[in-house]
């Protein structure tokens, strides 16, 4: 899940640019797969004078200007265009790369570490929205709430009816257990919500030290097979890494209650959603809630589309997917282009680390 490196920082990786003692450099930057419909006005604003943007809204990095890759001193990406190696050696004058959101998966940062490149993430944006979306998607299942809503506008009459909605029942608080899988920010966050209906609340965490449950008030499971056995709602909150990835599978399903409810806003590759749509659809699974699939938008032939098509009766009521939209609210959205603007250029000004995702890698500057 995660690691925490402290290595110490060589002089050598800190920007050549900083106060610009030479002759004047209007640095570019570089937004190759933005997520909005502006021509970045919050990072200009965020920015100031010195700063010309390229605002691409593509998904590869290579495909760009390539005037524009050469120039271009810094990167904000989102999560559709992936920094590998080949995008990497198109930015010769890349100095830093700053991902829009916490998971940075898509970028090669042992690659960037090489060339002397940190990468930084905005990892305080969002934790409230994700896990406000995290509470609600599982309670939705539990209550019934998008069963009633989709019956009754297909028929207000005939589904006036409390008994179609499959999970509804006791609702899902004192006595019942809420389990976290990763207990950062946003799972810290979801796992204090859940408290607050009244849930028992375990995590699985083996990157956080002793004593965080006792400061929360919440209780620390051994291992993942302990916490999917005893919990009703299991909340996916870890980034995807080697150790992660495909980390719910068919063997570890098997362990969850049958009625227990698995919900991800994290990222979508640490589900197998094969295994998991067949266990929800052969009883072994309560329900699944999905804010994150692994490939996003769901092609024709991908699980999750023929699940959303109504074809499969068997998921009826008791599976719920969102657009990647947990991260996302008008405030939240802002912030994360201010921060991520201003990571960049504390950086550039001022050689400052804090955020560093690939701080292990980096290798000094000639």
């Amino acid at each position: 899940m995660r690691r925490i490196y402290k290595p110490a920082v060589s002089a050598s990786i800190l920007p050549r640019l900083g106060k610009q003692t030479e002759a004047f450099h209007m640095r570019l930057c570089l937004i190759p797969d933005a997520q909005y419909e502006d021509d970045a006005a919050v990072e200009r604003a965020a920015a100031g004078p010195g700063v010309e943007f390229h605002v691409a809204r593509g998904r590869s990095v290579t495909a760009l200007d390539p005037e524009v890759r050469r120039r271009a001193d810094m990167c904000l990406v989102w999560h559709e265009a992936p920094i590998d190696r080949e995008a990497l050696e198109s930015l010769p004058s890349c100095k830093v790369i700053v991902r829009c959101g916490t998971g940075y998966d898509q970028i090669d940062i042992v690659a960037a570490g090489e060339r002397g490149i940190p990468v930084f993430n905005v990892p305080d944006y969002g934790t409230t929205e994700v896990a406000d979306h995290a509470i609600a998607l599982a309670l939705a299942l539990l209550r019934g709430i998008t069963t009633y809503d989709a019956a009754l506008r297909a028929d207000p009459v005939a589904n006036w009816n409390w008994a179609i909605a499959p999970l509804v029942g006791r609702s899902r608080g004192r006595g019942r257990v809420f389990g976290i899988v990763g207990l950062g920010r946003i799972g810290t966050a979801a796992a204090m919500r859940a408290k607050a209906f009244d849930y028992d609340v375990v995590f699985y965490d083996p990157y956080v030290p002793d004593g965080s449950d006792i400061a929360l008030g919440i209780r620390r499971a051994d291992s993942l097979a302990d916490l999917l056995a005893e919990s009703d709602v299991v909340s996916l909150h870890t980034p995807s890494t080697a150790e992660t990835r495909g980390m719910i599978n068919a063997e570890t399903l098997k362990g969850m209650k049958p009625d227990a409810v698995l919900v991800n806003t994290a990222r979508g590759a640490i589900i197998d959603i094969a295994a998991a749509l067949d266990a929800v659809a052969s009883s072994r699974l309560g329900g699944l809630a999905l804010d994150v699939i692994p490939t996003e938008p769901p092609g024709a032939d991908d699980p999750i589309h023929r699940a959303l098509s109504g074809r499969e009766s068997a998921l009826s009521g008791r599976i719920i997917v969102t657009p990647h939209a947990a991260w996302h609210s008008v405030e939240g959205q802002r912030e994360m282009r201010e921060r991520g603007m201003k990571t960049a250029l504390r950086f550039l000004d001022t050689g400052s680390l804090r955020n560093c995702v690939n701080l292990e890698y980096l290798q000094g500057r000639d």
